[in-house]
């Protein structure tokens, strides 16, 4: 073999070593990167912000002139919070989002239990307003028509579990499968009690409350807000950090603990409808 052929060939196959080790540079990054998402906490946190700024544009959904119905027990200004856990928490956790948003879905399925625990032991109120994003950046009803369901299920004193059934059954964020009543009846057939609860279906089917989501997402158009989940606790975001903290399960324990240091907890259970059961 002439000189010239052994040196095409070590050059060849110095060439495969330099591509084979930026291959393995490559996926070495690829996989540190995944690794570093993934130690962010429960939610996966660079995957939400993305899903924040995609949640930033103008919902179209307006407030038409027609009465307001709010629901029952409907708190705060104009009427548009729904409050879930003890009246006289010394803490306040208060939440904007929309049922067809998947980064209050990861929200909400990352620290249900957790804030369920701190309700249960007097620590922590939530207040929850509904926003419809989703409707106006992909179009359709189904972020309208689960905030009307869900306030029908707080008019029969079962907001809290089925808000927690619609967050874990969320479509695709284009699939406007809560656009159909008979899809947000049949998940009321999760929750005991709610589907044959008097005055509910007609409440879903009617729209009963649809103004009073269509005032509570202007008011979420007005608002300082960059995107949906809006969380804050006592007044301060809380998500997707406080201060330099990113929020996880354990910190929002932590932060809450802080917060009501040498406060007693609150004992004083919300009033329900008539006829309607008390929230668990």
């Amino acid at each position: 073999m002439s000189e010239k052929n052994r040196e095409a060939k070590r050059s060849a196959r110095e060439r495969l070593q330099q591509e084979r080790e930026t291959h393995r540079t490559r996926e070495k990054r690829r996989r540190a990167l995944i690794v570093s998402a993934a130690v962010v906490g429960v939610l996966g946190l660079a995957a939400v912000i993305g899903l924040i700024a995609a949640n930033t544009g103008k919902d179209k959904t307006s407030v038409a002139a027609g009465p307001v119905a709010a629901p029952s027990g409907a708190n705060g200004k104009d009427e548009l919070a729904i409050p879930v856990g003890v009246t006289d928490a010394p803490s306040t956790l208060t939440v904007w989002e929309d049922f067809r948003c998947p980064a209050c879905a990861q929200f909400e399925n990352g620290f249900r239990d957790t804030i369920h625990r701190l309700e249960k032991a007097g620590q922590l109120k939530v207040e929850y307003h509904l926003a419809t994003i989703i409707d106006g950046n992909m179009g359709g009803s189904g972020s309208l028509r689960a905030a009307n369901a869900a306030a029908c299920a707080q008019d029969a004193g079962h907001f809290s579990a089925y808000h927690d059934v619609l967050y874990q059954n969320q479509p695709p964020e284009a699939d406007d499968a809560f656009a159909k009543e008979s899809h947000l009846l049949e998940l009321a057939g999760k929750v005991d009690g709610l589907e044959s609860a008097p005055g509910f279906r007609e409440c879903v089917d009617g729209g009963h409350h649809d103004e009073w989501v269509k005032k509570s997402a202007e008011a979420f158009q007005k608002g300082s807000f960059s995107g949906t989940p809006t969380v804050l606790l006592n007044g301060e975001s809380v998500f997707p950090k406080k201060g330099t903290e990113n929020i996880t399960p354990d910190n929002l324990k932590k932060w809450v603990t802080e917060a009501n240091k040498g406060k007693k907890p609150g004992t004083a259970t919300p009033s329900v409808p008539p006829g309607a059961t008390p929230q668990a």
